[in-house]
């Protein structure tokens, strides 16, 4: 049982009272050091160790995972805007179907991939991936005036690369 007459200060901040412990490790800390979690309150080591077992990615799986997306990404883009040189107009509505079926195919590929490990640097890294994958097609599109397919291409980064993040990050929407 805690005695609850004793002064207690902060392990980090010596010169501050408090009544507040880390709920894992026992530590008595001050309001500044606590970490607010749905159970308790937690210091900031603690919540630091929490972290690391939720990520668990190696360091070749940045590489492969912004390699994968990169090159899918290029070829998804490179076939829609040919696609969308010969419908015109509804292509824009065609290119958020597929750019969002395109970021399925590619979240699904990269899980396999990288065996499913996961950081927030890994999601960033393939989100990245498939917008950088999007743009030579993009430049090659500017440098030939094709609106309809730079229109189409936007349309197609935005939607896939937040679709790819999101998927590999868990939220479900």
């Amino acid at each position: 049982m805690i005695d609850t007459t004793v002064t207690l200060y902060c392990y980090v901040h010596p010169d501050r009272e408090t009544m507040l412990r880390c709920k894992r490790c026992e530590r008595p800390i001050c309001t500044s050091c606590a970490v607010h979690t749905p159970t308790g309150y937690l210091c900031k080591e603690c919540v630091r160790q929490h972290k690391k077992m939720f990520d668990t990615a190696l360091w070749y799986d940045y590489l492969t995972g912004f390699g994968t997306t990169f090159v899918l990404s290029l070829v998804a883009s490179g076939l829609l805007s040919f696609v969308s040189s010969f419908v015109g107009f509804f292509m824009f509505f065609i290119a958020v179907a597929v750019a969002g079926g395109a970021g399925v195919f590619i979240s699904n590929i990269v899980l396999r991939v990288t065996g499913k490990r996961r950081s927030r640097p890994l999601h960033i890294a393939c989100a990245t991936g498939v917008a950088l994958g999007v743009l030579p097609v993009a430049l090659f599109m500017f440098f030939t005036g094709n609106t309809y397919s730079l229109i189409t291409l936007g349309i197609y980064a935005v939607v896939a690369t937040s679709t790819v993040y999101s998927r590999l990050a868990g939220i479900r929407l």
